[in-house]
């Protein structure tokens, strides 16, 4: 893989050849769309502020402000567990590889990958399973927006029992990924069961428009 200044001031020919390596790679995009990709992910690294220590890709505080900004996520924990996925070498960057492949999988993955990808977002200490503690963080977090009279957290503990008698399938108190896939297979609208983690099709659509088209 080519390094970041080479990237940078790589020329046509070389971008394309990157390019079709790529689309090989993410599936999901054709070779034209992957350079695209490429030189937006340029783009990005030159906006980034330098930190004084080698640079391997996208920081998380870039990272954030492209879920803000361009695809209107605005939970700060859910974007971190968004960046842990991207971020499959967990050097707490997001490579060019890792920025592709990503969004392949974000924009347009099957059912199978995008169950794969959520449930990566939503184990938030990456043990493998998704537990009380963690359904209830990220459930308090994004349901519990208002002050209420009420103690909000019993509402969530809750919401957390409901969630784990429908989706725990093997009754051992927390959510493995076979749990996970197998309630989502049963109803898709479980996908997203802990907060949203994937892009609406209206920014899907405004990205790839001012991407790939202008």
């Amino acid at each position: 893989m080519p390094s970041l200044i080479e990237i940078s001031s790589m020329d046509k020919k070389k971008i394309q050849n990157l390019a079709e390596t790529m689309s090989k790679q993410a599936k999901h995009f054709d070779k034209a769309e992957a350079e695209s990709l490429i030189k937006l992910f340029n783009g990005l690294l030159e906006e980034q502020p330098a930190s004084g220590r080698a640079v391997n890709g996208l920081d998380r505080g870039m990272f954030r402000h492209i879920m803000h900004t361009t695809f209107g996520m605005t939970d700060d924990m859910l974007v971190d567990g968004v960046f842990r996925a991207f971020d499959k070498d967990n050097d707490n960057f997001v490579s060019l590889k890792e920025w592709i492949e990503g969004l392949s999988v974000f924009l347009r993955g099957t059912l199978d990958e995008k169950i794969q990808y959520c449930f990566n977002v939503y184990d938030l200490n990456g043990d493998g399973f998704i537990s009380r503690e963690e359904m209830f963080h990220m459930l308090k977090n994004s349901l519990v927006r208002q002050p209420i009279e009420e103690d909000p957290d019993e509402g969530v503990k809750d919401l957390v029992e409901i969630t784990l008698k429908k989706m725990d399938h093997d009754h051992d108190g927390r959510l493995s990924f076979v749990d996970f896939e197998k309630s989502v297979k049963e109803e898709d609208l479980l996908l997203e069961a802990f907060g949203t983690c994937l892009p609406d099709a209206k920014h899907i659509l405004m990205f790839e428009k001012h991407t790939f088209q202008d």
